[in-house]
């Protein structure tokens, strides 16, 4: 699914930038372009960053041994 119209960035592409830190729209615009334009696109962006952290504290933890 095309997330940023202006650069033709894809939840893929986005997912992968967030999956490598980036924590807010911004740092997904420096990354890949999303959300650098018009930004129609930033609330998405910001809801797909939110689920991504959601998942990953919801997610069973480890236990290093």
């Amino acid at each position: 699914m095309f997330v940023c119209l202006c650069t033709g960035t894809t939840s893929h592409v986005v997912d992968e930038v967030v999956a490598k830190g980036a924590r807010t729209s911004k740092e997904i615009a420096d990354a890949c372009g999303a959300g650098g334009d018009c930004g129609r696109c930033r609330r998405t962006l910001r809801a797909m960053i939110e689920a991504h952290f959601r998942a990953v504290d919801a997610a069973p933890k480890s236990v290093a041994r």
